[in-house]
């Protein structure tokens, strides 16, 4: 009796294991694809390649404006005052704008913050083309200090001709202690 007993805890854990290996291979990969997949249709997401982009051709297409809205939020952890001093601008595809944004460190500390993009819809990602953008870096503040922090970008000529209104969100999140790890790991090899 003990022995068949034995030997059904030795097949459920078998069973157990067997579906947690499955259950990993799930979410390592097959789930990041099928969730850009979902995104795509959807028009949900859009990212932005991150990358400082260089003008090449500046011809301005003014015979189109596209409406360009901008959203700040913050993450749950993050306490700073963050929002954009514009909320929205019209621009010509091809034409260079500049904005920024507001951000206050509330905090009686020092602290540093990374701001990540995404972009409605996510089609329209591929054409919004930053120059200069405060989330290609970390934005390191004092304790009760703030800043404007630029934003320059052009839409790509080639944005298709449907899309009138692209909605460019940030999210910043505090990477002080990432900041101070990396910094320790760069002091300790020189």
């Amino acid at each position: 009796m003990a022995n068949q007993a034995d030997k059904k805890t030795t097949i459920l854990s078998i069973k157990l294991l067997g579906l947690a290996v499955i259950m990993f291979v799930f979410a390592m990969w097959v789930m990041p694809p099928l969730y850009d997949a979902l995104c795509e249709v959807l028009g949900i997401n859009g990212r932005t390649t991150g990358d400082q982009y260089t003008v090449i051709d500046s011809q301005i297409d003014t015979s189109r404006i596209v409406k360009v809205q901008f959203v700040a939020q913050n993450n749950e952890k993050m306490p700073w005052e963050f929002s954009p001093n514009t909320s929205q601008v019209e621009v010509h595809p091809g034409a260079s704008s500049l904005v920024t944004f507001f951000a206050k460190n509330t905090q009686d500390r020092y602290m540093v913050s990374q701001a990540i993009p995404s972009i409605v819809p996510s089609r329209a990602a591929q054409y919004f083309h930053k120059t200069e953008c405060f989330c290609f870096n970390q934005q390191p503040l004092a304790a009760g200090t703030d800043a404007d922090l630029p934003l320059q970008f052009i839409i790509d000529r080639d944005l298709p001709k449907d899309i009138h209104v692209i909605t460019l969100s940030y999210t910043i999140f505090d990477v002080t202690e990432m900041a101070a790890k990396q910094n320790s790991v760069a002091s300790s090899s020189k």
